[in-house]
């Protein structure tokens, strides 16, 4: 619980998670793991959605909260850590994946809302847990202790992810793609909240969203708006054109597609026409095909757009998700040890109805011949994810610690 509060009142956003990750270096590096850290675990090259300026920013917030020098310079300018406990001995190498971004949204400060009401609301203005990542750090740390205090009585090895950039879906290829988990046998991941009641256990959630992130970067040309508005090419104009036409893909027969634009930002004066207009968007679909179906409407769209209002556009990838498809082995050892953890409900299947970039961590470990399950813990939430009044039932962390610390029981002396 400590941890989950001290964390959420130093939220940090996607890619910024510098703090955070200096904290969770420390507290581990404390339990004696073996830490890896930037292109240990980031393949560079396949990171999307990554804002240079906000990251130096980042890095200052952090030392000014009291961020570890030393853990920042080991992280190179790239978030997340990667933790391995090697017990020496023969067995399988089981990981486990906890995401620790925040939201950009802004924390309620109502005294109806607990933490602020308890003095561990956040402490940034516009960022804030509230999607409960700092409740999987915290579960993270705390199997982290289990680990090493039983250290001797184990067999194996241990990889304990703590990956930044969910919210997005914009760190979880740049993982995969960085070989860390090509050696796991086994791989849990899990989500707190997600619309199931405390005490119960989802096994194996349904329909993981596909879905690409973009920014439309429009460039046009400015002029007076009243002298001489034919000089002037609107990229504004272009802009809302494409938002227009985007809304308006229709959906596909073969399942579940969606498009959202969530911002668009230009314009230096009303008696301007606007030169640059930035749109940032996402498509989703209930497969590949129909995710790519949406995205590649979207580039049309880009295109005829910038072409009608005279105007350039370049498409930048921000994001990305795959869906991910639970191992039955694993959805069954779940099932098997959900009451004994804590848990009074154990259903094997809901729907998910988002995107979870933990889809390429599934996928590459599965490539290379293991296994992997993600699931959702339950909780009582005050509200929706994303909402600046959200906040968890904590007292459903520890059962989710045991729910690991048993599934390791049973891998480890299975057979």
């Amino acid at each position: 619980m400590n941890y989950r509060r001290e964390l959420h009142r130093y939220p940090e956003a996607a890619w910024c998670e510098f703090f955070t990750t200096s904290r969770i270096a420390a507290h581990l590096a404390h339990l004696k793991y073996q830490l890896a850290y930037s292109d240990e675990i980031i393949h560079n090259d396949a990171i999307m959605g990554r804002d240079q300026e906000q990251i130096q920013k980042a890095q200052e917030r952090a030392l000014r909260w009291g961020a570890d020098n030393h853990s920042l310079e080991l992280m190179n300018g790239v978030t997340g850590i990667g933790a391995i406990l090697d017990t020496g001995k023969p067995g399988p190498v089981i990981a486990f994946r906890f995401d620790i971004d925040a939201v950009e949204v802004m924390e309620s400060h109502d005294d109806s809302h607990r933490p602020h009401f308890l003095g561990f609301s956040s402490l940034s203005d516009g960022v804030a847990h509230a999607c409960g990542h700092d409740a999987h750090v915290a579960i993270g740390l705390g199997l982290a202790e289990v680990l090493a205090e039983n250290k001797e009585h184990l067999t194996g090895k241990f990889k304990l992810l703590f990956q930044p950039a969910e919210e997005g879906c914009r760190a979880g290829k740049a993982i995969a793609e960085s070989g860390w988990l090509d050696d796991v046998d086994y791989l849990f991941a899990a989500h707190i909240g997600m619309n199931v009641p405390s005490g119960t256990l989802v096994c194996n959630p349904q329909h993981f969203l596909c879905s690409s992130k973009f920014d439309l970067h429009f460039t046009g040309k400015p002029a007076h708006a009243g002298i001489e508005p034919n000089v002037g090419r609107n990229a504004l104009a272009a802009a809302c054109t494409a938002v227009n036409q985007m809304l308006a893909i229709p959906r596909h027969r073969d399942g579940m597609t969606r498009v959202n634009v969530g911002q668009l930002m230009s314009g230096e004066g009303r008696n301007v026409i606007p030169e640059k207009a930035v749109l940032k968007g996402e498509t989703r679909g209930e497969n590949r095909e129909l995710n790519s179906y949406m995205y590649q409407q979207v580039e049309q769209i880009a295109h005829a757009s910038a072409m009608m209002h005279g105007v350039n556009v370049e498409i930048k990838a921000q994001g990305e998700a795959i869906g991910l498809k639970n191992d039955s082995a694993l959805v069954d050892l779940l099932y098997q040890v959900g009451n004994e953890s804590g848990f009074s409900t154990v259903m094997k299947k809901k729907d998910f109805g988002a995107s979870e970039d933990a889809g390429y961590l599934v996928d590459r470990v599965q490539q290379c011949g293991g296994q992997a399950v993600y699931c959702l813990v339950g909780s009582d939430l005050t509200a929706g994810h994303h909402n600046g009044d959200f906040d968890i039932d904590e007292t459903r962390m520890l059962p989710a610690v045991k729910l690991y610390v048993n599934l390791i029981h049973l891998l480890l002396n299975k057979g």
